[in-house]
């Protein structure tokens, strides 16, 4: 029997990228709503309430609105947007966080998948804090560098206009507030204390994405080695699919000295390398922004809450 789903939503890039990787498995069978109907509230509640499971891909008070008028229980919901990530009530659609958040994900029929920034930075930090290595009110800064497929259709059609303007052709930090959405996540699924200074960078590329975390590692007890930090990494992720823990120094996980971004595109794995010396380090997460950061992590949420291969029409 093939498994009913509605992507409410799939105009968006998300939800757009859902319905294309479903629409070529045969064990998917897709509902379609009348694009007419797309905001009737009738029409969408019976498309909801028809599915086994269904994608919100939709702003965060859509995807409350979306969110409620399911009254199947046997509809599984997987949110994209940041309504709920930090909703108790939901489960974190982030697996390789740990043996508690995949039987959550596989019992839950409320999954909240999550930010790309927020995943990379999740996967990087959160083995850190619970080995204890990482004192949990420890004040962490880190960046981002992300394609700007991230910021949805309108700024892929800033990008994409020709001629391109001269301040669309340079890196753009943004969220200087230091109030980015995908703060209360980081902070959450992490085990921090409070949440880091984070400063995201658009860069002028259509995705990819690389988190920095810097590690003093003389401010940090015992004075740990990098050896020690990749360690850490490498036994919190051993036999997961889609993480893989580069090797540590070692030089072909660079690209003649620089680390590519772009280098997960078009998988859903994401990968981790530890960079410095004995005083000081860097942690560097990258995955694909519409990958393992969206579409990728939503499907593979699907596969683990249907009790089938976690990795089934998804690239590692």
């Amino acid at each position: 029997m093939k498994t009913k789903v509605f992507v409410d939503g799939q105009e968006g890039t998300t939800g757009l990228q859902i319905h294309e990787r479903l629409a070529l498995r045969a064990d998917v069978e897709l509902i379609i709503i009348d694009p007419a109907k797309r905001k009737d509230v009738a029409a969408r509640a019976a498309c909801l309430n028809a599915a086994d499971v269904v994608f919100l891909c939709l702003p965060d008070a859509a995807a409350k609105e979306s969110a409620a008028l399911v009254t199947n229980p046997s509809t599984c919901v997987i949110d994209a947007s940041t309504a709920h990530r930090t909703d108790p009530a939901w489960a974190y659609g982030l697996p390789e966080l740990g043996a508690d958040y995949r039987k959550r994900i596989r019992t839950s029929k409320r999954i909240a998948n999550p930010g790309c920034h927020a995943a990379a930075f999740a996967l990087a930090v959160r083995p850190l804090v619970q080995g204890g290595v990482l004192p949990v009110d420890f004040p962490v800064a880190t960046f981002s560098i992300t394609g700007y497929s991230g910021g949805g259709k309108k700024m892929i059609a800033d990008y994409e206009q020709s001629p391109l303007p001269s301040a669309l052709r340079s890196p753009r930090p943004y969220a200087l507030g230091l109030a980015h959405k995908h703060l209360p996540e980081m902070r959450a699924h992490t085990g921090l204390a409070s949440a880091p200074i984070f400063s995201p960078v658009v860069g002028n590329f259509y995705k990819g994405l690389s988190v920095t975390v810097p590690l003093p590692l003389s401010k940090l007890p015992g004075n740990p080695s990098p050896a020690t930090i990749h360690a850490t990494l490498a036994a919190a992720y051993a036999g997961e699919k889609f993480v893989r823990v580069l090797p540590l120094g070692d030089e072909s996980a660079l690209d003649g000295g620089f680390f590519d971004l772009q280098a997960c595109n078009d998988t859903n794995r994401a990968d981790i390398g530890v960079f410095g010396h004995d005083g000081q380090v860097v942690v560097i997460a990258r995955l694909d922004n519409l990958g393992k950061g969206a579409s990728g992590s939503a499907i593979q949420c699907m596969n683990l809450h249907l009790g089938i291969d976690e990795g089934a029409g998804l690239a590692v």
